[in-house]
């Protein structure tokens, strides 16, 4: 059975709890009085918690949102600002959400307003109070939301963005060159402007905040789903080199295969030479590049590593440095060179910083 949205008033509910469980953690704090929607001249005002604090009386004014989105963060918080500075010295700004991303949480740091969310993330600081507190996990929900701004069609988007983040594009356009649906664009659309890593001008969609995006990627990257296959060739150096880039430089349409991970960082940004060279490739590039470099599995001591995607999307974002040696583009080469291990990660920072500087 799906879970039904919880209303308004409920979610006035948890947060009058919220706000009276931390409250109450503080010995110096005496709680005298909490009003759900308060009779103030306001009518924004969820919430009023009266406090006090060594005698000194104190009003905490909360608003409450069902979203914690930095969009709808940035305005809600001007707003309650707007309240307060007509409530007299004594009031102190809250904001409440059921979750709160470290970008909203630094939004309501830099407008000077405190914030307590259902997950268990606080920060009220007023008079003689201080008190920070801070949850690494997202709920679920939100997690599932983030991830799936990441899947498969949604990436495709991103990397088309990612190219160039200041240039603005049109949901049709953009639809065109990644590939996708209008309405895929438009869920991407949604989700980059909800978060501020996005913002749209007279001329489209483009992204403000590149390197925030890159990071929530990265941290939620995994490798892609498909076959992984093990190979053995007895070719090295320039021979190697020679057979495969005239198998990556053949004609997209007879065959797909690409340098990928270490393999095309050498390309891109060389950092280190490994002993194994990686490539995607579809069912006919795979048999290509069995025939041109000799490949024999191996179940140990591989020198070949060729995955087989489940998703031919990352073929649509392929870069040539050399005549043929066609390599996945910057960003899905850092993606993958992240989760390739420690020294992956050393060679994914220098290609950011070579390549993906914005």
């Amino acid at each position: 059975m799906l879970k039904q949205p919880e209303s308004m008033k409920e979610l006035e509910g948890r947060a009058a709890g919220a706000l009276r469980a931390l409250v109450g953690e503080i010995p110096a704090l005496r709680l005298d009085k909490i009003e759900l929607e308060p009779a103030l001249p306001h009518h924004g005002i969820d919430i009023v918690a009266r406090i006090n604090v060594d005698d000194r009386p104190h009003m905490l004014v909360c608003e409450i949102q069902s979203s914690g989105q930095p969009r709808n963060v940035r305005g809600a918080l001007l707003q309650l600002r707007n309240y307060v500075a007509h409530l007299g010295e004594d009031a102190v700004p809250i904001f409440i959400a059921p979750y709160l991303s470290p970008e909203a949480q630094a939004l309501c740091k830099e407008n000077k307003v405190g914030f307590i969310d259902l997950v268990g993330n606080a920060r009220l600081v007023f008079d003689n109070v201080f008190i920070e507190r801070r949850v690494a996990e997202r709920p679920p929900a939100d997690h599932r939301r983030l991830r799936s701004l990441f899947k498969p069609k949604s990436a495709q988007v991103l990397r088309v963005l990612l190219r160039d983040p200041k240039r603005a594009w049109r949901v049709t356009e953009l639809a065109e060159t990644a590939g996708v649906s209008l309405g895929h664009v438009s869920n991407v659309r949604a989700g980059l402007l909800d978060r501020e890593w996005g913002r749209v001008s007279d001329q489209g969609l483009f992204l403000s905040e590149p390197d925030s995006l890159l990071n929530a990627w990265r941290d939620e990257y995994v490798a892609p789903e498909g076959e992984r296959l093990a190979f053995y060739t007895i070719l090295h150096g320039s021979a190697f080199e020679e057979a495969a880039r005239q198998v990556l430089g053949a004609p997209p349409e007879k065959a797909k295969a690409v340098f990928a991970s270490f393999s095309a960082a050498h390309w891109l940004a060389p950092y280190g030479r490994t002993g194994t060279q990686y490539f995607y490739a579809d069912a006919s590039g795979l048999e290509r590049l069995k025939e041109r470099l000799q490949l024999s599995l191996s179940p140990k001591g591989e020198n070949v590593v060729v995955t087989v995607p489940k998703d031919s999307g990352l073929f649509r974002d392929t870069v040539e440095p050399a005549p043929g040696a066609v390599c996945t583009g910057a960003i899905q080469t850092y993606l993958d060179l992240w989760v390739a291990g420690e020294r992956g990660r050393e060679a994914a920072e220098h290609l950011r910083q070579e390549k993906l500087s914005w």
